[in-house]
């Protein structure tokens, strides 16, 4: 039967006309999605206005219409949808008529057992209604006429955009808190079991809400994929009233199978995986849409304040404040900067996502998209900047979540970890768990930044935090498969073959301590000793410790717990027994390369300071020529008080990024003459693109030295003009003692968030202790600073106990002020 024979038939035979073709067409299984409900929303409008046009008739009713709104209204009628409908009218015919002619439409509609939301009013009480009630207000803006005076429907209508648009500074603070509160409530679609299609946020009411945006004419919702998101979201429900017979809109986990089925789809994982899909895209689009709506709004509070200020003259132009090469911060976003070039710069996706993050700024939306079009992809295996950018991403704690999910939706997280598709949106069919494996991973990410300070090497938790359960997506043990697909990773991002080992042992080993704590006797020597053999050495299972915590604070609520933390926490307590006799000690100083003696001898002869600059240049794509990407400086000057916080200083008033560094002293041959020069070898790059002259960096030096440059006051003075964006507050640095590090010096280690002046401020509060710095080993992984200082009293001994305690402590404080 065609749908023009449906539809006659439900004219002629009344209600229970209707209610056969209903039947019959909700039973085609040819027919389904968009085209049956499109299908469903005509037979019904057809029998509505059949009922409608004999009833006035009968009563002699003018000045009157039938009008759908909602859902109804946009023709997506559900199987077991409610029928939201007005009758409007223009106040000229008798109440009593008016009344009777409702009660024609209502009852049968009713008699049939069909949910309806019904309203009589005239065109003023339904505009003077939607100004007291939002609800009501949404509904109307899909109003459409099914029958009598469709010239009264198209007037409210037209009034009713009209009110809405008027009133948009208004009214949609009042929306995006609507849709806030309701979110509250009913949690994040994409990451519940048994998610509300309608209710759950990045559900079909967020999509609705954001046609209200886009009517609004004040912004508009990334249209790339939400009709696709709408419509699978409303395929879903069809198919779960079909299923169940119910006027439902939650997904419950004893009916996903057969809605699978309905679907066509291979199982509940299959369906689940594309309604997060899809969730995740109304979610993205609802968040980059309200960003955007706040932002005209906070510029049309300011618009007559500026115009006051500047009547006559220019409009200024947004401020722009660098963030980092090729990116700013403009209107409260992260963007590209003007003179940014994607199509030559294949590591500015992952530079510009890890300044946003760290200046807790969402990325905006032409950005990314920008990036997706034209960065070229990386080379394999990735070079040293674009792997500190991704460990910078994933240190920057809760803000790292928006921005991850803004590369993912335009592509960028799978073109550079393309194993990453494969726990996408996948489900965990288990009720501890929180998350889906993907964004569960992210999270893991997140709490590893916390525990920063206790590892270190910061750079392999937050990437063993990424990866640890990536072989989820695989069939078997995910530990076994993660530990392939981890090392392969790794090594793409550019890790050498020692640290691609210990990440593939994290992955393979990550619920090791969690299982053998709650499940083995730790009093049983060979269940220490057991752990020990796998974890092999302290620095491995320091990692291991914080990786543990990470994930079960990243699981939910249930996963962890301060008894399951002591029962770990003593574990590896114990294994750490084990393991102390394998610390090592401090290494033998590496003998000076004929370079640095070249220097060395130089600075002595000349008692100032050498510099030697070599830039590191490398080629990202076959056809590109090599471009300087960061400076090895070598700088050689007679031993003296104040070095190190020179050096650093003068590095951070030219914007160069430490990345890694070491000093030591060195004597010289017998026949260059008596004397202790201090050597520097140091791996700096530009924050914002420039490379140093070695000229200007001597000449600021010897400044720094003899005391001509303060350098405080002018890293204060810098700024105060340029004020850096704080972004979420970091851990606290920790400073502590390695005891037993060393038999020549005391070892004092630093762990903090990297900074610019950092290292001078270090250097300036080891020198107020009165410490001589022997040897000193600097490295940035991300974003944090991993340092170890070997310092000694003034006699060249190691410190006592106790002093070396108040030094770690005072600098500490100098740290955390």
């Amino acid at each position: 039967m065609t749908s023009l024979d449906v539809t006659t038939e439900a004219e002629d035979s009344g209600p229970s006309g209707y209610a056969a073709a209903r039947l019959r067409l909700l039973q085609e299984k040819a027919r389904s999605g968009p085209p049956r409900r499109a299908a469903l929303a005509r037979l019904t409008d057809d029998w509505l206005s059949a009922l409608f046009t004999t009833a006035a008739q009968s009563l002699g009713v003018r000045g009157a219409a039938l009008v759908a709104v909602g859902g109804y209204g946009r023709g997506e009628l559900s199987p077991r949808s409610d029928l939201d409908l007005l009758l409007l009218h223009d106040g000229s015919a008798d109440s009593g008529a008016v009344a009777s002619l409702a009660d024609r439409i209502w009852y049968p509609v009713w008699d049939l057992g069909l949910a309806l939301d019904h309203s009589v009013r005239t065109p003023a009480e339904a505009r003077r209604t939607a100004g007291d009630d939002l609800k009501v207000q949404l509904g109307l803006l899909d109003a459409r006429g099914i029958a009598g005076d469709l010239g009264l429907v198209a007037g409210l209508r037209s009034a009713v955009l009209a009110d809405w648009r008027n009133q948009a500074p208004k009214r949609l603070p009042e929306l995006d808190e609507l849709c806030r509160e309701r979110a509250e409530r009913q949690g994040e679609l994409q990451f519940l079991l048994e998610p509300d299609l309608k209710e759950a946020r990045g559900g079909l009411r967020d999509a609705t809400a954001l046609r209200a945006v886009a009517a609004s004419w004040l912004a508009d919702a990334p249209r790339e994929g939400l009709a696709d998101a709408r419509r699978v979201l409303l395929d879903t429900r069809d198919a779960l009233h079909l299923t169940t017979g119910r006027a439902t809109d939650r997904l419950a986990l004893q009916e996903q199978d057969q809605v699978a089925g309905e679907l066509g789809l291979l199982d509940a994982d299959a369906l689940l995986r594309q309604v997060y899909e899809a969730a995740r895209t109304v979610s993205y689009a609802s968040d980059v849409t309200w960003r955007e709506v706040n932002r005209v709004l906070k510029a049309r509070s300011a618009r007559p304040r500026l115009r006051a200020m500047f009547a006559g003259g220019r409009r200024p132009e947004p401020e722009r404040t660098p963030l980092a090469d090729g990116v700013v911060e403009m209107d409260g976003e992260a963007v590209l900067a003007r003179t940014a070039k994607p199509e030559r710069d294949p590591v500015l996706p992952l530079r510009a996502a890890a300044a946003a993050a760290q200046s807790g700024l969402p990325l905006s939306l032409h950005a990314v998209r920008h990036l997706a079009a034209a960065a070229k992809p990386l080379p394999v295996p990735w070079p040293a900047e674009a792997r500190e950018e991704l460990v910078t991403l994933l240190g920057a704690g809760e803000p790292t979540v928006a921005v991850w999910e803004a590369l993912e939706a335009e592509g960028l997280i799978t073109r550079l970890l393309p194993d990453w598709e494969r726990v996408r949106c996948r489900p965990q069919r288990n009720a501890v768990h929180t998350w889906t494996v993907d964004r569960h991973l992210v999270e893991a990410a997140v709490r590893a930044s916390a525990l920063t300070r206790r590892v270190g090497r910061p750079d392999l938790l937050l990437v063993a935090a990424l990866l640890h359960d990536i072989g989820k997506g695989w069939p078997g043990d995910h530990s076994v498969a993660g530990e392939t697909i981890a090392r392969d990773m790794a090594a793409r991002v550019g890790f050498d073959k020692h640290d691609v080992g210990v990440i593939a042992t994290l992955v393979r080993h990550h619920l090791l301590l969690i299982e053998t704590a709650t499940r083995r006797d730790l009093d049983d020597p060979a269940t220490v000793r057991a752990v020990a053999d796998v974890v092999g050495s302290l620095g491995t299972l320091e990692l291991l410790h914080a990786l543990t915590e990470a994930d079960g604070l990243a699981t939910g609520p249930a996963a962890w717990s301060a008894w399951r933390g002591s029962l770990v926490a003593d574990l590896v307590k114990r294994v750490a027994g084990v393991l102390a006799g394998e610390s090592s000690a401090e290494p033998e100083p590496a003998a000076p390369s004929a370079e640095e003696e070249r220097l060395a001898i130089e600075a002595h002869r000349t008692r100032g300071p050498v510099l030697a600059l070599h830039a590191q240049a490398e080629t990202p794509l076959p056809d590109a020529e090599p471009e300087p990407v960061g400076v090895e400086l070598l700088i050689a000057l007679p031993d003296q008080p104040g070095v190190l916080p020179a050096v650093a200083g003068v590095l951070a008033l030219h914007r160069l990024t430490v990345r890694a560094a070491d000093l030591r002293a060195v004597d010289l041959p017998g026949e260059v003459g008596p004397g202790s020069v201090l050597l520097l070898n140091w791996r700096v790059a530009a924050a914002y693109g420039s490379l140093p002259q070695a000229a200007r960096l001597r000449a600021d030096l010897v400044r720094a030295l003899d005391g001509s440059l303060d350098i405080p006051a002018r890293l204060a003075e810098r700024d105060a003009a340029y004020p850096r964006r704080r972004g979420v507050k970091a851990p606290p640095p920790r400073v502590t003692v390695a005891s037993a590090a060393s038999r020549l010096a005391t070892v004092i280690e630093v762990r903090a968030q990297d900074a610019p002046g950092l290292l001078h401020r270090i250097g300036h509060a080891l020198e107020s202790a009165a410490v001589r710095v022997r040897s000193a080993h600097v490295s940035t992984l991300g974003a944090n600073a991993v340092d170890a200082f070997y310092v000694t009293g003034p006699e060249g001994a190691p410190l006592p106990t106790g002093e070396a305690g108040e030094v770690a402590r005072t600098l500490e404080a100098a740290l955390r002020g």
